[in-house]
């Protein structure tokens, strides 16, 4: 059964890519195949196997099993992000990414989907400046007119690690700081209750916003 249910995941997957009818995406990917179909839950789950396992220590098909064994697919995600960090050690960023990778592989959610059906446009980026320095790009609102004039409100700050903010529109944006070393800082953003359209746009706006973030930070 979980085979047959992975399979026609897959099938959907094909149909997403490239627009296919699931009869011609089933048939295109029986054709192919010689042996049982493998599935590529990297592909699913939208994130590399070297990246997860280097990470967290598992392959996503690892993850899968160990998910699999207690049922986690009938649990809600917050369940299942803290079982993965109490149970692994995951720290909470790496538990949350297994979680919502999980949850694509299991067909619960679309990439960039969130589970109550809406869903977020993501960026990330590296800057070659502190991460202090980084951080006041987005905190100082005079320096952050220079590249994000837009009106929106700060609710929360953690310096140096978080920012909420509430957008014009009532969608929400969550921005991650990290330092990455020597004069190198990253910075992710989460842009979240969008529909699809918003997703779109919104993933355009964030890499025409970093970008030029880029550029005043040179």
């Amino acid at each position: 059964m979980t085979v047959n249910k992975d399979f026609k995941r897959l099938v959907r997957a094909r149909m997403l890519k490239t627009g296919e009818a699931y009869t011609t995406a089933r048939r295109r990917i029986l054709e192919t195949k010689t042996q049982p179909v493998k599935i590529d839950y990297a592909t699913l789950a939208g994130m590399s196997d070297a990246t997860i396992k280097a990470r967290t220590g598992c392959t996503w098909k690892r993850w899968v099993g160990a998910l699999d064994y207690v049922g986690a697919d009938t649990w809600e995600h917050g369940k299942i992000a803290t079982y993965v960090h109490e149970k692994f050690k995951i720290a909470g960023w790496w538990a949350q990414n297994v979680t919502v990778g999980y949850e694509r592989i299991k067909g619960l959610r679309a990439i960039g989907q969130r589970r109550d059906g809406r869903y977020e446009a993501s960026k990330t980026k590296i800057f070659p400046v502190s991460l202090a320095r980084l951080y006041r790009a987005w905190s100082d609102a005079k320096a952050r007119k220079g590249w994000l004039p837009d009106e929106f409100t700060v609710t929360t700050a953690n310096r140096n690690k978080t920012m909420r903010i509430r957008w014009p529109d009532g969608s929400n944006v969550a921005v991650y700081f990290y330092g990455k070393g020597a004069g190198k800082a990253q910075v992710n953003v989460q842009h979240m209750k969008l529909n699809k359209d918003g997703q779109t746009r919104m993933k355009a706006f964030w890499t025409e916003k970093l970008g030029r973030l880029d550029k005043t930070l040179q």
